[in-house]
């Protein structure tokens, strides 16, 4: 295996990945691993925009306690002041580089609202396709430095370690079947969610949890992995994917109606329409449960049709090829998995258990999110601890580990279709008993299902295919024994044999190989 030395080694290439390469050039070499092409990741495809304060009648208080709200009690106070502090000063420095955010004709920078926030506070760019832009900036920049090396259609198939300590990767190449070995002093997994292990997801085909799954083997701590953000409005057209419909249609003033015409969110959350995501997804739900209804729409028609066309023309653009007026006809939505917001911890800069091994964005568990994900908080989250990580895992001293036997993966067409039909046949069993409303009974029997997988994969040969299946089988098995051990209804986790929120149940859930599941406290505000 041909070996390859770095100063930092970063997996994922989104938002996270971009803002912790840019940051750790300037300690030393950096390789991007990244098992599609560069631009593809979820944070590409984010439509909303990204949180922060830049108004003079806003303050990071007052965004700190909406993020708190949304968190359903367990955010980690430090963690949000972090976020709502530095997010600022991350957004001001994109906007000194020459990011372009969308502004008026005065040239001051537009502020959209969303579901949770008080203040007009989320910045947009390219109307709805803030990611893109967002991330086609930050990877200009990436690509410009000489010192920073992208690995792309290259996949991460182990952390190289022991002993609790990781001193690099080993890759696959898609291209030519070699692997390849990176060391360095820090490995940063920035790798993005899990939500495609579920039928229905509004993320790329990529978002399938490897780096999660990897650092599982790897020793490092998995938290909160029960709460998943199932995005309330996403197309409903049978047989066709699930698209995006920004929350931001509703922060502009869309009504939900179900297929009866009746706007039912308006008695259900003082916010209407711009309730916390989790209130809404669990309102449609209901509302579809009770009608008897694959679907409910959402409606614009009571608002300026070439305002909206403008505002979303890439949704304008998408309803339009489906033969879709968005601003004159009914569009049918429902919830679709699009948010893991657990996910690997790690402390204050990024870093995990496990030595040498850091983490930023989606992957990670800094303990923002809590229970439910503020509207556009990912993307500045993607911002702060990607910069933090990079800056942390740069004082590292090399990590002496003892190096292990390995032995090269390949990547054989003859496990393609296999792989195929357990990857179906899982997120069948995810959607359908481990969905936006769970209880016990669906929950066990998923359980045995999974277990039954995993057992029956975890031999997989060193097989790309084949470990991609006992990947996939680990998170659902993650997912699901951490949402049978919440015993409460909160946030984006909700048991319909126990309803309500439970304070027993304030705390983080903990996974970790090996060992058996804790609870941790929530950090408050008087934690010291």
């Amino acid at each position: 295996m041909r070996q390859l030395e770095f100063d930092t080694i970063v997996i994922g290439s989104g938002l996270a990945g971009l803002a912790a390469a840019w940051h750790a050039s300037r300690f030393g070499r950096v390789a991007i691993v990244t098992k599609s092409e560069l631009d593809t990741s979820n944070s590409w495809f984010a439509q909303g925009g990204i949180a922060a304060v830049t108004d003079a009648g806003d303050t990071p208080a007052l965004h700190l306690a909406d993020t708190l709200v949304a968190g359903r009690g367990l955010c980690d106070y430090d963690a949000v002041e972090v976020l709502v502090t530095e997010g600022r000063d991350r957004v001001r420095e994109l906007v000194g580089m020459g990011m372009p955010f969308d502004r008026d004709d005065k040239g001051e920078i537009l502020l959209g609202l969303e579901g949770g926030h008080s203040r007009r506070r989320i910045l947009h760019a390219g109307g709805d396709a803030t990611g893109r832009e967002l991330t086609r900036f930050l990877l200009r920049k990436v690509v410009e430095k000489k010192n920073i090396f992208p690995f792309e259609f290259t996949a991460a198939v182990r952390l190289l370690g022991n002993e609790g300590c990781v001193y690099g990767v080993q890759a696959l190449d898609f291209y030519t079947g070699e692997n390849l070995v990176f060391k360095a002093r820090a490995v940063i997994l920035a790798s993005g969610g899990l939500s495609r292990i579920y039928s229905r997801s509004t993320n790329p085909h990529t978002a399938t949890g490897d780096g999660i799954a990897l650092a599982w083997d790897a020793g490092a701590a998995i938290a909160d992995l029960e709460f998943i953000q199932f995005h309330p409005s996403a197309l409903f057209l049978p047989g066709k994917e699930a698209f995006l419909v920004s929350e931001a249609v509703r922060g502009e003033g869309a009504w939900l109606l179900d297929t009866r015409g009746e706007r039912f969110m308006v008695g259900i959350h003082p916010l209407a329409e711009l309730a916390p995501r989790d209130v809404v997804a669990h309102a449609i739900f209901n509302r579809m449960l009770r009608n008897g209804d694959d679907h409910v729409y959402l409606s614009l028609s009571h608002l300026d049709p070439a305002k909206i066309h403008h505002r979303f023309a890439t949704i304008s653009k998408t309803l339009a090829d489906y033969g879709i007026d968005m601003a004159r006809e009914l569009i049918p939505v429902a919830p679709a998995a699009h948010y893991m917001v657990g996910g690997v911890r790690c402390d204050l800069h990024g870093e995990t258990n496990v030595r040498g091994l850091f983490v930023c964005g989606e992957a990670a568990s800094t303990g923002v999110m809590g229970a439910n994900r503020l509207a556009s908080n990912s993307l500045l989250e993607c911002l702060v601890f990607g910069k933090r990580a990079s800056e942390k895992a740069a004082l590292l001293k090399p990590v002496q580990c003892q190096s292990v036997p390995l032995t090269p993966f390949t990547l054989s067409p003859d496990h393609e279709q296999t792989f195929l039909e357990m990857k179906n046949e899982m997120a069948t069993v995810m959607t359908t008993q481990l969905g936006i409303v769970r209880n016990r009974e669906r929950m066990e029997k998923a359980l045995h299902h999974l277990e039954a997988v995993a057992g029956r994969f975890a031999a997989h040969g060193n097989d790309y295919n084949l470990l991609k299946i006992k990947h996939t089988a680990d998170l659902c098995l993650l997912v699901s024994r951490a949402a049978l051990l919440r015993e409460e209804s909160r946030g984006g986790h909700v048991r319909e044999d126990f309803p309500a929120e439970d304070p027993r149940f304030r705390k983080h859930l903990l996974q970790q190989k090996d060992q058996e599941p804790c609870w941790v406290a929530v950090k408050d505000q008087e934690h010291d």
